[in-house]
């Protein structure tokens, strides 16, 4: 039976839409922050993390459906929506989630931090000595570093810059009784809360500004004031084909980037209809893009809460650990990870694994090693004290051949890697910026070593970024190899990505956008040909692609048993009757953000002999298609014991989990004795440190 006749349903009714499950993804993040058994000060993180997430949204999803709109785009997704027709439906939800987020803030996160010592105050709320000593504040840290902004006849209204605080005032000129509205940005440099002498008290920095703003407009009297974000456009389009150098044309867009269109208003709901109206037309929004605050507008700045040294308010420590294969040998001494690698595999997994001691260290021994002729490694995203790209540089100082491939359209970060490519360029390193049309989201590291008569080629290939910072909150795999055919494939993945190749072929790295696609095609239908005997189990952070999709159905009416894991978005439809009543569906959402892509297929070697895949790519059209991504078998029995034993913990997790049951998620009921994912997976690692896995 073929994917596609699986059911006689309309195409509309075998996927969910892909912008909806993202926010109800975003609303699992959301219950964090109201679950009491995390954490307070944890809490106040996932309410940051929330609104950092809807910002990106509304910057770039939301942005993107407005752009369609304008355009007269009428097409329809898979699930059969126009792009009107999903922001209705955006509107609605994120408005809800948004009012359910100050609900939270304001009910028990508030509620609780005050019986811990924390207390978010209002204006109102202060006393008169609190008040004078805010006076104080005011005039010496805030006053000087404040501009209002008239407008007038003479003065336009004035840009706001998107996720900027501002004010917004209207004054009334005593002599002629004329009104005016001026606008007052925040500095960003300013704190969000200002912190009271008694260290325990927050007081938003826009109501204190709010009462003085006598002293920005001496004369005149303030009748009202509003507290006011903008979100604006910020999706980067680069036409790579007309960019002669593809470095400048990202600076360019930019720069443009700040100047993007508002897709979104957010207010105090203690709002005038007056200045609503005001602040809405010259921002050329209608109504449906207004969202009124009753907490603090811009939850993020709880960042700086949780930054507070209240230890006991947060997650308990956990120190990556080291393998027992990594460590130091009995004097001491630093072993050679090629020594390492050479006799047998490693599997890393992060960030239960310390990052520092296993992908750091290979690398850095690497610039280091006389032996070692060449370093390519490709960059998406890394961290602004990245201890990698210092080794790259030292190694190109050294003499060596280091080759980065640098990812400039990586969103949020083209301006960090930009700064990163031209630093790279200055101490020598050939720097590549990719494929035109393709992002290069691989996670791959090629070292070329002289031992012997010939060269050795170790291997790097992951699931996560080369950045220091986030490997100690995301939860990723790596795979640490010497295998000679692995090293052939990574050596025709670079100079596919830094030269000119047509039909590169692979020995056992999937690469897409050629061979992914049609290798996990082959796996599902052989799983399919086992029926009830076929098993299907995928950890990825999204689940978007029809065909993909259409494939997992057609396995499930085989009798196929689909397991899927997925964090975030998840377009399929599970546990529905004559569509895919073997399909399980769970979202993991807790300390640690899932993130790695794993791939196992109970038949994939042959009959009762599973295969094991981690790599970059999740099943969204524009990783099997449009990126460069690759995954790598995992082959070593001993290493796939350790992956079955991770995904089966997932499986059973009964603390964090969420489960899909059509298009509603449920959270699985906390029972004591509840087995929470990310505390057994760092008891097995802290475990593994002490014992010998192969």
């Amino acid at each position: 039976m073929d994917a596609s006749e699986v059911d006689d349903q309309q195409p509309g009714s075998r996927y969910l839409n892909r912008e909806m499950s993202w926010l109800d993804f975003n609303a699992r993040v959301l219950a964090l922050s109201e679950t009491p058994g995390t954490p307070l000060l944890e809490r106040t993180k996932f309410l940051a993390i929330f609104s950092q997430n809807l910002d990106e949204f509304f910057q770039v999803r939301v942005a993107g459906l407005k752009d369609q709109v304008a355009a007269g785009v009428r097409s329809r997704t898979p699930d059969g929506a126009t792009a009107d027709e999903q922001l209705e439906l955006i509107t609605e939800r994120a408005g809800a989630l948004m009012q359910r987020a100050d609900e939270i803030f304001l009910g028990p996160v508030c509620a609780e931090l005050a019986g811990a010592g924390i207390r978010f105050s209002t204006w109102a709320q202060l006393d008169d000595d609190d008040r004078e000593w805010l006076g104080g504040e005011f005039a010496e840290r805030i006053f000087p570093v404040l501009t209002p902004l008239a407008v007038d006849p003479g003065h336009p209204f004035p840009y706001i810059s998107s996720l900027s605080l501002n004010l917004g005032v209207i004054v009334r000129d005593p002599v002629t009784e004329e009104k005016r509205f001026a606008r007052v940005k925040v500095p960003p440099l300013l704190p969000r809360f200002i912190v009271m002498p008694d260290g325990e008290r927050f007081v938003p920095v826009e109501q204190v500004i709010a009462q003085h703003l006598e002293k920005l407009f001496p004369g005149m009297e303030v009748t009202d004031h509003v507290a006011f974000r903008v979100t604006r456009n910020a999706d980067l389009t680069v036409e790579e084909e007309e960019a002669d150098d593809l470095l400048e044309a990202i600076e360019l867009e930019l720069r443009r980037r700040r100047f993007g269109k508002a897709v979104r208003l957010e207010v105090e709901d203690s709002i005038s209809t007056e200045s609503l109206e005001l602040i809405r037309e010259e921002l050329d929004l209608d109504q449906s893009a207004v969202f009124a605050h009753a907490a603090p507008i811009a939850l993020d700045g709880l960042w700086s809460v949780y930054a507070m040294n209240r230890d006991e308010l947060k997650y308990e420590d956990f120190q990556p650990v080291t393998q027992r294969r990594l460590q130091p040998d009995e004097d001491d001494a630093q072993q050679s990870i090629f020594n390492v690698i050479s006799d047998g595999d490693v599997l890393l997994h992060h960030p239960y694994d310390s990052f520092a001691s296993s992908v750091e260290e290979f690398i850095r021994q690497a610039a280091v090693d006389p032996a070692v002729l060449t370093i390519k490694l490709t960059l998406y995203r890394t961290s602004g004290d990245s201890p990698i790209v210092a080794s790259l540089i030292k190694a190109a100082e050294g003499g060596k051949q280091v080759v980065a491939l640098v990812e400039l359209k990586a969103r949020f970060d083209e301006q960090n890697n930009i700064e990163w490519a031209r630093r790279l360029e200055r101490a020598g390193v050939h720097v590549v910026y990719g494929l035109v049309g393709l992002k290069t989201h691989t996670k791959t590291c090629l070292v070329v070593r002289e031992e012997g008569q010939g060269v050795a080629r170790y291997c790097h290939v992951g699931t996560g970024n080369y950045n220091s910072k986030t490997a100690r909150l995301y939860e990723d795999f790596g795979l640490l190899t010497r295998d000679p055919a692995m090293g052939s494939d990574l050596t025709q993945l670079f100079n596919y990505l830094t030269g000119y190749a047509r039909d590169v072929e692979y020995e056992k790295l999937l690469v897409a956008p050629h061979t992914l696609r049609p290798r996990l095609v082959e796996l599902i239908r052989n799983e399919r040909a086992h029926g009830a005997g076929g098993h299907v189990v995928m950890k990825m952070n999204s689940l978007v692609d029809p065909d993909m999709i259409d494939e997992l159905y057609a396995a499930s009416a085989d009798g196929v048993q689909v397991d899927l894991i997925v964090r975030g978005i998840s377009c399929i439809r599970p546990q529905v009757e004559g569509l895919s009543e073997n399909i399980r569906v769970r979202s993991i959402v807790g300390r640690y953000l899932e993130h790695s892509r794993v791939y196992r297929f109970a038949n994939g070697g042959g009959p009762g002999v599973p295969s094991h895949y981690i790599g970059s790519a999740d099943l969204m059209p524009r990783n099997l298609d449009r990126r460069v991504e690759a995954v790598v078998p995992i082959e070593d029995p001993a290493l796939q014991g350790r992956i079955d034993g991770v995904l089966d913990v997932l499986i059973a997790d009964s603390a964090l989990a969420w489960e899909q049951t059509d298009a509603t998620w449920s959270k699985l009921p906390v029972d004591e004795g509840a087995l929470e994912a990310h505390v057994m997976l760092e008891e097995l690692a802290a475990k593994r440190a002490e014992v010998e896995m192969r």
